[in-house]
């Protein structure tokens, strides 16, 4: 969702930035680098922080040139306030960002442009991972006790009072969730095992039907009238180790279209789609396939220099790759052109895993 708001940007002029050679620029926060009320026309960088650890904050990246970026502007914003523990994801509507705290249970209700605090909702949630918006509603997608296999549901937030109001019981392992046309499609990657399903949720909030896509759906994406999933399929240390799959869903009558397998041993989890092309990263290779292709693409545009790849995304013909390093110490952001030539990288917080971007 993009809206655009004419909204102050404080200290445009400030660049900073701590090192820089002919391959790459190292930028690094000041303290109050961005003014509260700046955060619009940029990109929100999730760091999801170690799990069990109140260590999750936001990093942002402006779009516009000269360049800002500030680290932890939850708490510069609220500094009487921690975010938590394990941010999962991002969910805009309106003027909102709700921020979904995987470890702590609740979700943060920001103003999306200043980030100010509006609200905070931490009852009726158990392991919540991600959140869309439909018929006047939230809804969140909840493991319930991973360790427990019939107990997963998606949450219904009545975004008035930022409270729960029902639940939705689903197959396990309920994560990423989109809305399209008053329904809701919740792929189904199986918490702590494994899963092949995508739900339909229809607008009187019932399960209309699953869909069976690829094993471990781990990215979906609408474009066209199309549901398109990347499924990253068993991996070897499951015992079972199975393909993974390229699905698309008509949305006209929720049948696939087309599935596309990958190499045996091939995993991919990271996806998206810009200016007609899917693209997706296997290992640190950034492929293209055209969305009518019917084949998979087997040379990548260009390889990243990460040396954990965590998160990925792609737009406004730039590519941004999350770098977990090592799931301890800060993570980086690296920034490509649409060629794969490196332009920035940035020093965020631990495990960068997810882009937003606040135009």
């Amino acid at each position: 969702m993009k809206i655009n708001k004419l909204l102050g940007l404080g200290l445009l002029t400030a660049v900073f930035f701590a090192s820089c050679t002919d391959e790459e620029i190292v930028y690094k926060e000041a303290p109050a680098a961005v003014s509260k009320g700046a955060y619009e026309k940029g990109v929100l960088v999730v760091n999801e922080g170690n799990f069990g650890s109140p260590n999750a904050e936001i990093s942002y990246i402006s779009s516009e040139f000269p360049t800002l970026f500030q680290n932890s502007i939850f708490n510069t914003v609220n500094p009487t306030k921690v975010l938590g523990n394990t941010a999962q994801s991002i969910g805009f509507n309106g003027d909102l960002a709700y921020i979904v705290l995987n470890g702590s249970n609740k979700i943060e209700v920001v103003n999306r442009y200043t980030f100010e605090s509006v609200a905070t909702i931490q009852t009726g949630l158990q392991n919540p991972r991600y959140i869309a918006f439909a018929n006047g509603k939230g809804y969140v997608t909840n493991w319930g006790d991973a360790g427990v296999t019939t107990d997963d549901y998606v949450a219904i937030v009545n975004l008035t009072t930022n409270q729960i109001t029902g639940n939705i019981a689903v197959v396990e392992g309920p994560e990423q969730i989109v809305a399209y046309n008053n329904a809701l499609y919740v792929a189904h990657k199986g918490g702590y095992s494994f899963n092949d399903k995508i739900s339909l949720i229809n607008s009187s909030d019932v399960v209309q039907t699953t869909i069976t896509v690829g094993d471990v759906p781990s990215v979906m994406e609408i474009n066209n009238n199309e549901l398109y999933v990347l499924c990253s399929g068993k991996p070897a240390w499951s015992g079972t180790e199975t393909s993974a799959k390229l699905v698309t869903v008509n949305l006209a009558t929720n049948a696939l279209a087309q599935s596309l397998t990958f190499a045996a041993g091939e995993h991919p989890a990271l996806m998206d789609i810009e200016a007609g092309s899917i693209y997706f990263m296997k290992g640190k290779g950034v492929y293209k396939k055209d969305l009518g292709a019917a084949a998979l693409p087997t040379t990548p545009v260009f390889t990243a220099t990460a040396t954990t790849v965590y998160g990925f995304a792609a737009q406004n013909s730039k590519f941004y790759v999350g770098d977990a390093i090592d799931y301890v110490a800060n993570g980086k952001v690296t920034v490509y052109d649409m060629a794969g030539t490196l332009q920035r990288t940035y020093t965020v917080g631990v495990m960068p895993n997810g882009f937003y971007f606040n135009n």
